[in-house]
């Protein structure tokens, strides 16, 4: 995710005031936030999920619609995702 400067901090502080419930949120086994060396307004979130149905349904939470609405506004570019599977060997 890619954010005005100016809106940096005020993204930080939404993160850290949803932190503990994102991370309780039924399904998720790990969370974290991760923020670019070089380029500070540039994050990215770092979650496992118990299911692909756990994950969409912290999508569709109100939670999530909460924690969106007061970051989609903060945005200077458009926003990725990509699903992974971790690979064993």
């Amino acid at each position: 995710m890619s954010f005005a400067p100016e809106h940096v901090e005020t993204f930080k502080n939404v993160y850290r005031e949803n932190w503990t419930a994102i991370k309780s949120f039924n399904g998720c086994r790990h969370v974290e936030l991760l923020q670019a060396n070089e380029s500070r307004n540039l994050f990215f979130t770092y979650s496992i999920w118990e299911s692909e149905e756990h994950l969409n349904a912290y999508r569709e939470s109100e939670l999530f619609k909460k924690i969106w609405g007061g970051t989609k506004v903060l945005f200077n570019d458009r926003p990725q995702a990509w699903s992974v599977d971790e690979l064993s060997f």
